[in-house]
């Protein structure tokens, strides 16, 4: 039987992280009748020889790639996964003649930046699933392929796009058999699920509505719970629920941590999740940690209250004290991830943030300094709104549609911020700061070579969690 669609992960970065996404679209691809293989580029020696000894053994129909981030969104070292990207597509050109079509959350991000950079002939925005399904038979059969949703192309010049559909998905539990999660559970110390998709909240900076839609979308706790016991069955019992805010809504991550407690899971399996700081309080904490929580990431952006408005974010400082409170009472660690130096910052509202984190006392403390601009977010737009170059906003290329790595920070403070924050924490190993002019890997997950040894000596879980017991916290 001829090949219909070749799946490629260009995902690269160290430790590595599982493609998801190639699982739940290998299965969908499957279940519609296709024939479908999987060439990882993620452990490959050299991913260009690779490339070229598949393509002579297989002949695809079309090649789809999985294109996780734009970069590693970080200020220092602002490194763009396009140039690679862009040498994965040139070989496979070399080696096949079939269409190329992209998908995944760097993709749906900036679209346009993507294929204009890279000559890739269809793209995908958001769920990849169904489109992916469809215009593979449209391919197949030489129909109009302009009206699936959520696909993007140029003809000439113009970039076109369909709006994508946010529907359902994930309605059973998937097998997930195409990726080798077991060798990346080996390698990168964790495996992952989604619970639901999307994001309905109005944070400025965010992009993850782009690529996951604007309402949230749950899958049902028995699916989820079903496919968690299919990856225990790979041996892979440690792992990060990849959802944009666990707790929103609360109802749903009830459903979940109940249905995990009925199966017994709490007791098989370690998870980590991203959270918001509110709605969250001592009896969804205890909820949590019986279901088998190891550790909590809050999204809490900032402790200032003014930031945090700004920042669109909907909880406040009183919500970040009782999340932290709750999380100790059960033994939770808890990170809170900060981002300063926005629109409005000032060393005072700095202070005021951090002062905050040292009174609630967590575990430890992500601090980014420097915010990651996307296109089309609020804060693109109030950037750019009559300003081709505004204050502030620093870009890797002078091109205005933001893909490669943008970043502003507020400019009235600029050159004092680093050394304020320094002065604050005070040496405190609790803080992983991350800031423009700082290239320690400590906060930055792009081939870091502390996590990778910890991994390697057998280290389990969420990131943020084995670099704080490598420091002892």
């Amino acid at each position: 039987m001829a090949l219909d669609i070749l799946l490629v992960n260009t995902n690269r970065i160290r430790p590595p992280i599982a493609p998801l996404a190639i699982d739940y679209l290998a299965e969908a691809a499957l279940d519609a009748g296709l024939a479908v293989d999987f060439l990882d580029l993620c452990f490959a020696d050299d991913p260009h020889r690779a490339i070229a000894e598949k393509l002579a053994s297989v002949s695809p129909r079309l090649i789809a790639l999985t294109f996780r981030n734009t970069d590693d969104c970080y200020m220092a070292t602002r490194h763009s996964f396009i140039p690679h990207l862009r040498g994965i597509v040139e070989s496979l050109r070399a080696g096949s003649a079939a269409p190329l079509v992209i998908g995944g959350a760097g993709f749906s991000v900036t679209p346009e930046g993507v294929l204009r950079r890279t000559g890739i002939d269809f793209g995908i925005i958001g769920d990849g699933e169904g489109p992916l399904v469809a215009l593979t038979r449209a391919l197949r059969a030489g129909t109009d392929f302009t009206h699936i949703s959520g696909l993007a192309w140029l003809h000439g010049d113009a970039f076109c796009r369909n709006a994508p559909i946010w529907g359902p998905f994930g309605q059973r539990a998937l097998k997930r058999t195409t990726v080798d999660n077991a060798r990346y559970f080996r390698e990168g110390g964790q495996g992952s699920v989604e619970t639901k998709r999307g994001c309905d909240g109005a944070c400025v900076y965010c992009a993850d509505p782009h690529s996951k839609g604007h309402c949230t979308r749950p899958r049902p706790p028995a699916a989820v719970a079903a496919e968690v016991q299919n990856l225990l069955s790979m041996g892979i019992d440690v792992l990060h629920l990849c959802d944009s805010e666990f707790n929103l809504p609360r109802e749903h991550a009830e459903a979940i941590c109940e249905e995990f407690v009925q199966r017994g899971l709490g007791e098989r399996v370690r998870w980590y999740a991203y959270l918001a700081p509110g709605p969250f309080d001592s009896d969804l904490a205890g909820l949590m940690r019986r279901a088998g929580c190891a550790g909590i990431n809050f999204g809490t952006d900032h402790g200032d209250p003014a930031m945090l408005a700004s920042l669109g974010r909907a909880h406040r400082p009183e919500d970040i004290r009782r999340a932290v409170a709750a999380c100790k009472a059960v033994g939770l660690p808890v990170m809170l991830d900060l981002l300063l130096g926005a629109p409005g910052e000032t060393l005072q509202s700095v202070e005021t943030g951090l002062r905050l984190m040292q009174e609630v006392d967590p575990t430890c403390v992500g601090v980014a300094v420097g915010l990651r601009v996307y296109p089309d977010t609020l804060l693109a737009k109030s950037l750019l709104s009559g300003h081709a170059d505004p204050e502030g906003l620093s870009r890797t290329e002078r091109e205005e549609d933001l893909c490669m790595p943008a970043f502003y920070l507020e400019p009235s403070i600029a050159g004092e911020i680093m050394a304020h924050i320094k002065r604050l924490v005070a040496g405190d190993k609790r803080y992983f700061v991350g800031g423009p002019d700082d290239t320690q890997v400590d906060y930055n997950y792009d081939d870091n070579t502390a996590l990778t040894q910890a991994i390697a000596g057998g280290a389990k879980g969420a990131y943020w969690d084995i670099l704080r017991r490598e420091l002892g916290l």
